[in-house]
């Protein structure tokens, strides 16, 4: 299973914006989009190229690959699934990507990054619908249950806590005291939050 290891705020500063790809670090004073807002490998007072089409197709995507964690390969299996599917193929590809567990995780505030909730379901955190299950990958549908398993509850309660102030979309129903969260429906593009610009995506794969 493939994953980014690389710095993650440099991915927060190539995109020039804040990706919150690292939790409580993101809203510090130590975010490096806060100290330092150039991207990597540029000086301040380098003079930027002037950006082209491909250019904006290629950041919109790349920034959607970051927020969520996906490798370039597993994007473009997204990217045709999502082009099988009835409606605006932008607005599958994100609700197919807000559908993965270790995304569902994060926003239902049980970690404070998607790597963190990545890391957790790697590890055999949660359960699904009673299943034992550590794909972060699985696409999760309508009535499903996600819950913290028995063994695992003290060391999520503290993540949990930390994060309980944190706004739960719409499409998620937490439980802080059962340590588990249910799917309602499927998730609003609306309100994701998240800037992505999902049509410049799809352009990008239809060259």
């Amino acid at each position: 299973m493939g994953r980014d290891t690389g710095p993650k705020c440099k991915e927060c500063r190539r995109e020039g914006e804040k990706l919150f790809l690292k939790g409580d670090r993101c809203y510090s004073r130590s975010c490096a989009v806060s100290r330092r807002a150039n991207p990597p490998g540029e000086g301040p007072k380098k003079r930027r190229p002037r950006r082209s089409q491909y250019l904006l197709h290629l950041r919109a995507k790349q920034k959607a690959r970051r927020i969520y964690g996906v490798r370039e390969s597993q994007f473009r299996i997204y990217v045709a699934h999502a082009k099988n599917v009835k409606g605006a193929t932008g607005e599958a590809l994100l609700a197919m990507l807000e559908q993965r567990l270790d995304n569902m995780v994060y926003r239902a505030g049980f970690a404070s990054s998607r790597q963190q909730a990545r890391q957790l379901v790697v590890h055999g955190h949660f359960a699904v619908n009673g299943r034992a299950s550590n794909v972060p990958s699985i696409i999760l549908r309508q009535g499903d249950i996600v819950s913290v398993k028995s063994e695992r509850r003290e060391k999520i309660k503290a993540i949990v806590e930390a994060n309980q102030d944190r706004e739960v979309p719409g499409w998620l129903e937490r439980n802080g005291e059962a340590m588990r969260f249910q799917v309602l429906g499927a998730p609003n593009v609306a309100e994701m939050s998240l800037g992505i610009s999902a049509n410049l995506i799809v352009e990008f794969y239809s060259r």
